[in-house]
């Protein structure tokens, strides 16, 4: 993953030496046509939709991907996507991290874009 939040860092760091709790129960999943930004609220597409993302056991190398396809249905505008940011919640929510896609996704308002499984890497 490109960048994880500052959020995220100190919850994690929290959790490692403060014995503090830290869990995020679903990552959803914003598209973006730049990048989103310290924040992730920059180059939001408009296709505002977070899509909830499954995730599978993380590996003995500090990675864990997504399991299933994350897909938007029916795109509202014809832009390209090029980031994606990650958020604890569909609406709201902590923002979690971000990257660019893998490559630019140039959309047509009422086409389908899809994530596959497994692209969708964390790496600590």
């Amino acid at each position: 993953m490109g960048t994880v939040s500052d959020t995220v860092k100190n919850q994690m760091l929290d959790g490692l030496c403060r014995n503090t709790a830290f869990q995020i129960a679903a990552v959803h999943v914003q598209l973006h046509t730049g990048s989103p930004g310290s924040a992730g609220t920059s180059n939001v597409a408009s296709n505002t939709t977070r899509k909830q993302a499954t995730f599978g056991t993380a590996a003995a190398s500090g990675a864990i991907s997504n399991t299933v396809a994350v897909e938007w249905d029916d795109v509202p505008a014809t832009e390209t996507y090029t980031h994606a940011s990650l958020w604890s919640a569909s609406t709201g929510g902590t923002f979690l991290g971000s990257d660019d896609l893998s490559s630019q996704a140039v959309m047509t308002a009422g086409d389908t874009f899809r994530i596959p499984a497994g692209d969708i890497d964390i790496t600590l």
